[in-house]
């Protein structure tokens, strides 16, 4: 397999349809525009790499630990949100994200919404962020030695998880 730079997602959907490369990495639109051309969806990279994520500083966390708290919990509260009332979820997502397709919104929703994407428990990827080490591994030698764990607080999502916060939410609730 030969890996090649094309440019930005319309080049690299416009190669595909032009028959120059067989795969892509493309947006979540251009993903639902491939799909109604025929292209099928091989894997998605939020599965990889830890994609997205809230950070800040040590000495911050330290210094707000309400403030941090107060967020984690808005963060979770927002998540059941999104996965528990679709239509508020899809006036959202075209409000920030321009007028869409009512087939285009629908399958969007459905592709943010889903677990693997935007679990209930947000707890970060470590997995995801061991595969970003490996590759910058290639061009920064703290990266070989660093480790994943490094880079993450989950004392605030586990603190939430297990007083129950968490599930209490979704108890009783179709997701």
């Amino acid at each position: 397999m030969a890996i090649v730079q094309i440019g930005g997602v319309p080049e690299r959907l416009g190669a595909m349809e032009k028959g120059k490369v067989q795969a892509a990495m493309l947006g979540v639109i251009e993903a639902i525009m491939a799909q109604k051309k025929g292209f099928n969806a091989l894997a998605a990279a939020s599965q990889a790499y830890q994609g997205n994520a809230v950070a800040t500083t040590r000495k911050f966390i330290r210094e707000n630990l309400d403030v941090i708290r107060r967020y984690v919990k808005s963060q979770i509260e927002a998540v059941h949100r999104i996965k528990t009332d679709r239509e508020t979820a899809k006036k959202v997502l075209a409000k920030y994200l321009g007028p869409q397709d009512k087939d285009v919104l629908e399958k969007r929703y459905d592709f943010v919404s889903v677990d693997e994407r935007l679990p209930p428990k947000q707890y970060p990827t470590l997995e995801g962020i061991k595969n970003i080490l490996e590759s910058l591994a290639e061009t920064d030698p703290k990266a070989k030695t660093a480790k994943p764990e490094d880079f993450v607080d989950i004392r605030f999502i586990k603190e939430l998880d297990e007083s129950g916060f968490i599930d209490e939410l979704y108890k009783g609730k179709k997701r």
